[in-house]
């Protein structure tokens, strides 16, 4: 009897063509790392910023505002390091935050998943579609008040990771991977997107020369960082003995070159190796070790300081925040990041799921990218940097721009939540059934959902 050949496996073109999936299991619980030392950074810098809130609408509102504008340094020969305590929050301490978005940048695009074109075309398009929306809808309202409001246009185009992904670790812990993976990966694109346009389009007076001899400490610091990468994954101290000064050279270079200083940290970062070249362990490189030990000092220090000495704006009560909503800037950041998030978000994954002829995940739902596309409407710290660097402290345009994006991540936290929490319930109550399906069939339960190594 002839035997018939053996029947190919059909394989399913759903997942076959899934341009939103889970991911590699190495991207994973790397992503899964970030989640956790975010989401306790995210509880830090919320109690910052009411505490900064509380002061400066206290009675005491002087004592605060006196503290916030008292200037310290003094001028390095022809470096200017005389700032006040405000300024050195957002042009110094920020630059641990961006040195940190350009670590998680540059192991995304040279090491993890956006390395392929194919994974990467997705959250860069979404983060894209996330900036752009924004921007147009703040430019379309600012156009119908004073001409000095269309400077903010940037303000609502950012993501705060912190805030976005305390609350998905908080109140969506059982949202398929996939999506948890997705806001992360959108986050950092989209803080690759603001980092260019605050390079671009908010810098002023450029003076070259300083430029030119930030070169020097950026080589030494790369030439160091690859050459000694064995000896700083080994010793904590020499990192800070070695890089550090060349850093604050780096630093105090751009700070005088017109670009703004925390564009300083994304190009040290980028200096960093990726991979692992000194033989020591498999799977961390020096940017991963970086990434370990400077995190809590970013997300438990530098982001909470800064927006305690930027969130700190007075209301004036309910009417002053009535007034305040009704101002074109206002309105402008508040309808950008509420709404023009969820557009821009929706509309560029929906673009491209079409155009490509290629479908989400199987386990994903388009409610499911609402309430990610909600939460990245959660603009707070790349969004106060932006409007102080459109507005001056004494216009009246830097105070609403504030309460602007303070309102819209309150209104963007809750409507993500309100719908992920009713996601994530929904997904326990299937994970339940499931479990129960298998126990009845004797199935057991060698691995937890969470713990399956995705595609790849």
């Amino acid at each position: 009897m002839t035997r018939r050949p053996a029947r190919t496996p059909v394989p399913d073109p759903a997942r076959a063509r899934a341009v939103l999936t889970r991911g590699t299991y190495r991207e994973y619980t790397r992503i899964e790392r970030i989640l956790t030392a975010e989401s306790t950074g995210g509880l830090v810098l919320l109690l910052a910023t009411l505490a900064a809130l509380v002061l400066a609408n206290s009675p005491g509102v002087g004592a605060y505002e006196s503290l916030r504008d008292t200037y310290i340094g003094g001028d390095v020969g022809p470096l200017h390091l005389k700032l006040s305590i405000g300024h050195w929050a957002a042009d110094g301490l920020l630059a641990i935050f961006f040195f940190l978005a350009g670590l998680e940048l540059k192991q995304e695009f040279v090491a993890g998943d956006l390395r392929d074109p194919g994974r990467a075309l997705v959250p860069v398009v979404a983060a894209a579609g996330g900036v752009a929306v924004p921007a147009l809808l703040f430019a379309a309202i600012a156009m119908t008040g004073p001409p000095e409001a269309m400077t903010g246009w940037a303000i609502p185009a950012a993501t705060d990771i912190a805030f976005a992904v305390a609350l998905l670790a908080v109140l969506a812990k059982n949202l398929p991977s996939a999506l948890r993976t997705f806001l992360l990966t959108l986050a950092i694109v989209d803080d690759l997107i603001a980092i260019l346009i605050i390079a671009v389009f908010y810098s002023t007076d450029l003076k070259l020369g300083f430029l030119a001899l930030a070169i020097i400490p950026i080589a030494l610091y790369r030439l160091l960082a690859t050459r000694a990468e064995s000896l700083f994954r080994i010793s904590l101290s020499a990192a800070w003995f070695l890089l550090l000064p060349l850093g604050l050279i780096t630093w105090a270079l751009f700070l005088n070159s017109g670009i703004h200083a925390t564009i300083a940290g994304v190009v040290l970062a980028f200096m960093v190796p990726v991979r692992n070249r000194s033989g020591l362990g498999r799977d961390h490189s020096l940017a991963q070790t970086f990434e370990h030990r400077f995190r809590p000092l970013s997300s438990g220090f530098a982001v909470p300081v800064f927006a305690f000495f930027s969130a700190g704006v007075t209301v004036g009560g309910l009417t002053g925040l009535l007034d305040a909503w009704q101002s074109t800037v206002a309105l402008g950041v508040i309808v950008g990041l509420v709404l023009g998030k969820i557009v821009g978000i929706l509309g560029a994954t929906f673009l491209v799921t079409r155009l490509q002829r290629a479908n989400l995940d199987p386990d994903i739902r388009w409610l499911d990218l609402l309430g990610v596309a909600a939460v990245a409407g959660i603009g707070f710290t790349v969004s106060l940097l932006v409007t102080e660097l459109s507005f001056s402290p004494a216009d009246p345009l830097h105070d609403q721009a504030k309460i602007g994006v303070l309102t819209a991540s309150v209104l963007a936290a809750l409507l993500g939540a309100a719908i992920l929490g009713t996601r994530s319930r929904h997904y326990a109550r299937i994970a339940e059934s499931e479990k129960v399906d298998a126990d009845a069939d004797g199935i057991p339960d060698v691995f937890a959902d969470d713990e399956r190594p995705g595609p790849g």
